[in-house]
């Protein structure tokens, strides 16, 4: 197999960029959906098998390596094993929480997350919340789970004007996503943390893999990047659940597994060896 090539001009220009001049290359993960598979619960969750070693391998050829994730950062480490990859960079709770070097940096959580805290219980309660949906409480942020009851979907229709109305009262943003809705600071999401990121570590060339809504900040930074001279690639790690995303990217692969092939065929172009 040979390496896939974006549908767009400017996808595929930064996919030349990348494999010229690698050392002056970051590329960025999300964590679910993207590193690791959907699980019913993110508890369990786990990286698709072998793609941490092939991210391991892909920063040894590149400049820089980060993942920009909603969940903790150090939950995230844990749950991935991301400390095995040399200078990897984890930013968390959309960019709020900074992991390198295996030392967390966080400014302190704002004080509506733990007016949600308090009252999202007895709001599911008084809303009378299907069976299966469940809390994450992410320290920062908070998120309402409805993947395990009978109509996940029709779940979510029932619970979000009120969670919306609830993320108002406590200045907090909504943060849809497959089958969850979280409350969550309103200062953060994954563009200005990729953005900043960026401008701290000076990559030329950019590779952003997401498939979420979550992500389409970051797909919208590496838009506004290229304005600024870097080359961008936003691929995205394909569902049903999140069509959106597809669309907004230059290059889409068939989830973990489809982004595992895709870093494989990568690291063998670098290599100067590609499949065939």
């Amino acid at each position: 197999m040979f390496l896939p090539q974006p549908e767009t001009n400017a996808g595929r220009a930064a996919l030349d960029a990348l494999l010229k001049a690698p050392r002056q290359a970051m590329a960025a993960f999300d964590f679910d959906g993207t590193l690791a598979p959907i699980v019913a619960d993110p508890r369990a969750s786990a990286p698709y098998p072998g793609i941490v070693e092939k991210v391991v391998d892909l920063a040894g050829l590149l400049g820089s390596i980060a993942v920009v994730t909603g969940r903790p950062a150090e939950t995230a480490v844990h749950l991935g094993g991301l400390d095995r990859v040399p200078g990897i960079t984890v930013l968390g709770h959309y960019g709020a929480e900074r992991w390198a070097d295996g030392r967390v940096v966080a400014a302190p959580a704002p004080p509506g997350v733990d007016v949600v805290r308090e009252e999202l219980p007895g709001l599911l309660d008084r809303l009378e919340a299907p069976e299966g949906t469940w809390i994450e409480d992410k320290g920062r942020s908070l998120a309402v789970h409805t993947r395990r009851t009978a109509d996940p979907d029709g779940a979510l229709a029932l619970l979000a004007p009120a969670l919306g109305a609830l993320a108002e009262r406590a200045d907090l943003r909504v943060e849809p996503g497959r089958m969850v809705i979280e409350l969550r600071p309103q200062d953060v999401d994954k563009g200005s943390a990729l953005t900043a990121l960026v401008a701290e570590t000076g990559p030329r060339t950019l590779l952003y893999a997401g498939d979420d809504l979550g992500d389409l900040p970051a797909f919208e930074a590496v838009v506004a990047l290229r304005s600024q001279g870097i080359e961008g690639i936003n691929v995205c790690s394909s569902s049903e659940e999140a069509t959106a995303v597809a669309k907004a990217a230059d290059l889409v692969v068939p989830g973990p597994a489809g982004l595992a092939e895709l870093l494989d065929l990568l690291i063998d172009a670098l290599h100067g060896s590609p499949r065939g």
